[in-house]
């Protein structure tokens, strides 16, 4: 049992500034799939048909 534990990498020193920028990439990259639509269609010019 102590072998998974020392193998998950909890004792590791820097793992904070491991897990909170994990952490804040995947909350961005949801928020980006999120608003994707919204995102698209401000890049795209209002007379120019969508190509789906």
């Amino acid at each position: 049992m102590l072998d998974i534990a020392l193998h998950t990498g909890t004792e590791h020193p820097d793992l904070l500034w491991i897990l909170v920028p994990s952490l804040l990439t995947f909350i961005s990259g949801l928020g980006l799939g999120a608003y994707s639509d919204r995102i698209r269609a401000r890049s795209r010019p209002e007379n120019e048909p969508a190509t789906e």
